[in-house]
């Protein structure tokens, strides 16, 4: 037979390790590897570069700055060029699903470059009672914001499609909010996202901060304690632990976080962990300006230390970026970080800082790269095995990348909505060189060639897991 593409030459990383076959690929499937050059339509060259599954981005805020027909369209361009295949959007609707979610869903469908799937985010007990018709649309995991109430309610929700007006809202994500999406989630199998910060807290560590006329990242760090983490954490674990439910606890980046996170997981909350790149590659004792400004905040050296040791050790399970797609304009809207906004591009980034720190520093083994970027969160959020490896019948989805490539990073790279970037000037080696979903070459050599549109919201299944 002819297949339709055949990749040669290059390593492949399977589950099991790595193998020196080519990869054959027909109808956005792999169907096999062999040694042999069988016919086919399209060859691609891999000698030198390394097939990885393509990396999924577990957590992606667009929508929010840009609507969705134009936002998914830029971040998934920056996704591409950057080696990611699949985004995980967080969904953020102030109203009923019933009343927004289709719209959303319908303008998605034709803009995205690249495979995508979607968290919704929960703040009312009315779309707790419509988690269910979430599931029917496709959606199977739900994300909780504790740090979202009382004084530091205000956030903005996505907009509607083809509008140009930020939504601001005020939400009050109260622990018996949180217990009760934790309750519907446990009953429906499905796990809850959680933002792990006590709003309650923090009002009152930034209430303070100000009043001392405190500035800078280290003061949005001490306003923003560690241990507000710690406490959250405590507070939804045990919730976790009641209702039998996967908690899967977003952008971790402190030592405090993570160690009340093994303590909880010793009590027996089934747990998982993300972190960002930001919180393995920046502290507040190194960085000036607010461009970093994040929740939770960029800590100490020592707590990005920390986290490189969980990651190398497999105590975190996949890494998400938190990208935010937003510009200069709004971020740094004022005379001090208090007034600056949270949050930063980071999607096109990831990837290549992992092979530079990570992989090249020999911090992590590519085995265990795959697992973080792909396999875990495939099999976390129910792609796998459609998702997060390559083996045969999975899809097509394969970054190639070139351990020796040297680029530096430049805030137009990407193609993104965003005009800045916290890694501008960064020399980086190791970069994604080929980006493939289901079959098709969507970017090469940092430029997009794919149609708009091919990307598909990802068939997930519903997990009931037992970790």
């Amino acid at each position: 037979m002819t297949y339709d593409t055949i990749i040669t030459d290059s390593h492949v990383i399977l589950p099991n390790g790595m193998i020196e076959k080519n990869i054959l690929i027909d109808e956005g499937k792999i169907v096999g590897f062999t040694t042999d050059t069988p016919a086919c339509d399209h060859k691609i060259n891999g000698a030198g570069l390394v097939s990885i599954p393509g990396p999924i981005d577990t957590h992606v805020h667009y929508g929010v700055y840009s609507p969705i027909n134009e936002a998914a369209k830029t971040e998934s361009h920056a996704a591409a060029i950057g080696g990611i295949t699949t985004m995980m959007r967080m969904l953020r609707l102030g109203d009923p699903f019933t009343n927004s979610l289709q719209a959303q869903l319908d303008t998605a469908s034709k803009n995205h470059y690249v495979d995508y799937a979607i968290h919704a985010s929960i703040f009312t007990p009315q779309q707790i009672n419509e988690m269910n018709y979430c599931i029917e649309k496709g959606i199977t995991s739900f994300k909780i914001y504790m740090n979202l109430g009382g004084e530091v309610g205000h956030v903005y929700m996505d907009m509607p499609p083809n509008s140009s007006s930020l939504v601001e809202a005020q939400v009050n994500v109260t622990d018996e909010l949180v217990e009760q999406t934790v309750k519907a989630a446990a009953e429906l199998g499905c796990p809850v996202l959680v933002h792990a910060e006590d709003y309650e807290s923090c009002g009152c560590g930034i209430k303070t901060a100000k009043e001392k006329n405190q500035d800078g990242l280290s003061a949005w760090s001490s306003s923003r304690s560690p241990e507000f983490e710690a406490k959250a954490i405590k507070t939804i674990s045990k919730f976790g632990r009641d209702y039998d439910c996967v908690i899967y606890f977003v952008h971790i980046g402190s030592e405090r976080a993570l160690k009340q996170i093994e303590e909880e997981k010793k009590l027996g909350t089934k747990i998982f962990v993300e972190t960002c790149p930001h919180y393995l590659t920046l502290s507040y004792e190194k960085q000036s300006g607010y461009l970093a400004k994040v929740m939770p905040p960029i800590r100490t050296e020592d707590d990005r230390k920390a986290v490189w040791n969980a990651l190398s050790n497999n105590q975190i399970d996949t890494i998400g970026t938190d990208h935010v797609a937003n510009q200069l304009k709004l971020k740094l809207d004022g005379e001090n970080v208090w007034s600056a906004l949270a949050g930063f591009p980071g999607i096109g980034t990831a990837i290549p800082i992992l092979l530079n720190d990570g992989i090249n520093q020999k911090k992590i083994s590519l085995e265990q790269f795959v697992r973080f970027t792909s396999q875990n969160a495939a099999q976390i959020f129910g792609m796998y095995p459609q998702k997060g490896t390559l083996e045969k019948d999975s899809d097509a989805d394969i970054t190639m990348i070139d351990l020796k490539k040297e680029k530096t990073v430049t805030s137009d790279l990407f193609g993104g909505f965003s005009d800045y970037i916290v890694y501008e000037g960064r020399n980086l080696t190791g970069w994604p060189v080929k980006t493939i979903v289901r079959g098709e070459i969507i970017a090469e050599n940092f430029e997009v060639i794919g149609k708009l549109g091919h990307g598909k919201l990802v068939d997930r299944k519903i997990n009931l897991f037992s970790k």
